[in-house]
């Protein structure tokens, strides 16, 4: 059993069925008062459910020799692990006093609730930016993306790299799925990458990182009060 074999196995028997709101009160009446808390336990467990999904299928696809589709279920998780890493940054920037808790409070339901076909009240992020941002924590992150999204898209990498070859000799262009001749090799090491970035993200940055804001809202709750719209 490989090591993304191995992490499928324990984030399987780890995803959180539910989040009880009572629960929350129960650990900090004053913090959970507020919708931006527990929009930020949501938008975490559902990354970890969308991302575990989308591992579990490209790392099938993977084994099945189905090149081209593991690696745009590998594209998506990226952008899945680049909305948790943002949203921490978006914790710390409110910690660090750059960003107000209502601002926040307002990405955090962006974030949740956004949509591109109106389905819902609020526009989602543009994902480029967001991975803009996680690039400045994870350097490469971006580019990596970015090679992934090349194979996504019908332009050169995605159609003629992806599916020809051009035998100079013969002056002939030979069709065949090239997938994992091409990138085969490299997939696990790309997905072991995302795997093990969500997990210190999930399970080391988030955790601390909320519960210095739950000390800090309880310290500044008089003036959020103050200053929240009504």
């Amino acid at each position: 059993m490989n090591a993304v074999e191995q992490n499928l196995a324990k984030w399987k028997d780890s995803l959180l069925s539910s989040i009880p709101v009572g629960g929350l009160l129960s650990r900090n009446p004053v913090a959970y008062k507020w919708k931006a808390t527990f929009r930020v336990w949501m938008l975490r467990e559902a990354v970890f459910w969308r991302l575990n999904d989308l591992m579990t299928q490209s790392y099938a696809l993977h084994q099945q020799g189905h090149g081209l589709g593991a690696r745009i279920l590998l594209r998506s998780g990226f952008e899945s692990l680049a909305t948790l890493i943002y949203l921490n940054q978006l914790m710390q920037q409110v910690l660090d006093g750059k960003l107000s808790f209502h601002a926040f409070s307002d990405k955090t339901a962006t974030l949740l609730l956004g949509s591109r076909d109106g389905s819902t009240e609020h526009q989602s992020v543009n994902i480029m930016t967001v991975l803009e941002k996680c690039d400045k924590r994870y350097p490469g992150i971006a580019k990596l993306y970015g090679i992934l999204s090349e194979s996504a898209h019908p332009n050169y990498e995605g159609m003629v790299a992806g599916y020809s070859k051009v035998e100079h000799s013969e002056y002939e262009t030979h069709f065949s799925n090239r997938w994992m001749e091409l990138y085969g090799d490299r997939h696990l090491g790309s997905m072991e990458l995302c795997m093990s970035t969500f997990h210190h993200e999930y399970n080391d940055v988030w955790p601390a990182l909320m519960e210095k804001l739950e000390s800090w809202i309880e310290a500044n709750d008089t003036d959020l009060e103050a200053t929240k719209q009504v």
